[in-house]
């Protein structure tokens, strides 16, 4: 059976306490969708050195896969939201794995075409599924349980996310950066160039094939558990109204900082292979170099294990300060240092990364109740950071090298060690 505590009144006493849903064996599907969405967006690392080849892109232009991914988090978010309130959260689930669905399959014209706008047109779709199941996720999570732990329970998903980002970077790597080192653009132009780019991208199309096959399992399993939330109350305000909560410096603070880190985690995450193709890095063959890719998200897979214990008893705005105090030491030493040093300490980040989305979510959320809906929407258009900041370091990359272009997501981490500082002490109400 199916229970829900809400809030209840007028909007004043939104911000009492935040829904709390019992739902047996629910969290188990949400756990899923975690999995699946983080996986997919991880693939974006391989898609950047594989379509850098295939269209002789600069690292600015090749960041566009990333803008095109994140910028549907800016344009898709608040309208996800606006879903939720009028059919509920599982059945926005399934809505959001069906676009997923449709996104990979786009794919097949993409190749056909040999055109990157249309790789990027399919990733905006593929993006556009999941923010919306991104949007339902993170405040479904917190819901399932203890208000009180919250960030442990949001910090313990989010490692099955980070075992998507995992696995499929390295089966990824397997299948589509297999043929950089042995074939190349070379002379060819024309006829012959499409023709080319069409054959190489097919290995592309077969992975994002799979993918769509196994979302759409997905989505009618998810279907069939659409009845178990029963009803559970939200604000009424219009959804544009949800920006008003940006007025509240928790929440307006916390949004900020999770356009610095995701900007920051995806900056990083894209430039991995680049980097550790370097001669005074590591020189490793594209294929080797993106399987190591999975040890940056396995970093954090393995983090947010760990942080979902240690949430529970500290600070988590002083671990997350600690955390981002940490990084910002990684990315110097990977700035000035050179072989397996500059290599290995910029694959760390991914371990320090890994409490932070969802220690900032929860701080932010934090006292919003009924609100809750839009506060993730809210958090989820905040995303769009992973469109913004990866184009400034492609861009900086270009002029000044990648070493230099570092710099970049060392200042976003240290706006969320502020943050983390600012939010130290937990969330008291304050007169309505």
């Amino acid at each position: 059976m199916t229970t829900v505590s809400t809030t209840s009144g007028s909007p004043a006493d939104d911000s009492a306490t935040n829904p709390h849903v019992d739902a047996p064996g629910l969290r188990g599907f949400v756990v899923a969708l975690f999995f699946f969405f983080g996986g997919i967006t991880s693939l974006n690392d391989i898609l950047i050195p594989k379509l850098k080849e295939l269209f002789t892109l600069t690292h600015a232009d090749a960041m566009l896969v990333q803008s095109a991914f994140f910028a549907a988090y800016f344009v898709v978010s608040l309208p996800a939201a606006a879903i939720v309130r009028r059919i509920g959260y599982m059945r926005t689930a399934v809505v959001g794995l069906a676009l997923m669905t449709v996104g990979c399959l786009l794919f097949i014209p993409a190749s056909n075409q040999a055109l990157f706008p249309a790789f990027l047109a399919a990733l905006f779709v593929l993006a556009s599924g999941i923010t919306v199941v991104q949007v339902v996720a993170n405040p479904l999570i917190s819901m399932l349980g203890n208000p009180a732990t919250a960030s442990s329970r949001l910090t313990f998903a989010q490692a099955f996310n980070s075992l998507g980002t995992t696995i499929f970077p390295r089966v990824g790597s397997m299948l589509i950066l297999s043929s950089i080192a042995a074939a190349g653009v070379g002379d060819l132009t024309g006829e012959a160039l499409n023709v080319y780019r069409s054959q190489q991208s097919h290995v592309i199309v077969l992975t994002y094939i799979g993918l769509a096959t196994a979302l759409a399992v997905l989505a009618l399993v998810v279907w069939t558990q659409r009845d178990r939330l029963g009803p559970i109350a939200v604000a009424d305000e219009p959804i544009l109204a949800a920006f008003n909560l940006l007025l509240r410096p928790r929440f307006g603070l916390g949004a900020a900082c999770i356009f610095l880190y995701v900007g920051a985690e995806v900056a990083i995450g894209s430039i991995i292979v680049s980097f550790l193709t370097q001669p005074d890095v590591l020189g490793l063959s594209p294929r080797d170099a993106g399987n190591h890719v999975s040890y940056y998200w396995g970093g954090a897979m393995i983090g947010r294990f760990v942080g979902s214990y240690f949430l529970r008893i500290a600070s988590p705005g002083k671990i997350l300060a600690g955390a981002a105090a940490t990084v910002i030491g990684l990315l110097f030493l990977s700035a000035t240092s050179q072989g397996a040093l500059a290599c290995w300490s910029l694959l760390a980040i991914g371990l320090f990364n890994s409490i932070m989305f969802p220690t900032i979510f929860s701080l932010a959320s934090e006292g919003l109740g009924r609100r809750t809906h839009e506060g993730s929407g809210i958090i989820c258009v905040a995303i769009v950071g992973g469109a913004i900041v990866p184009l400034l370091l492609g861009t900086v990359a270009d002029a000044t090298g990648l070493r230099m272009a570092l710099l970049v997501p060392a200042v976003c981490y240290a706006g969320i060690l502020a943050y983390g500082l600012y939010a130290r002490r937990p969330w008291a109400p304050g007169p309505a």
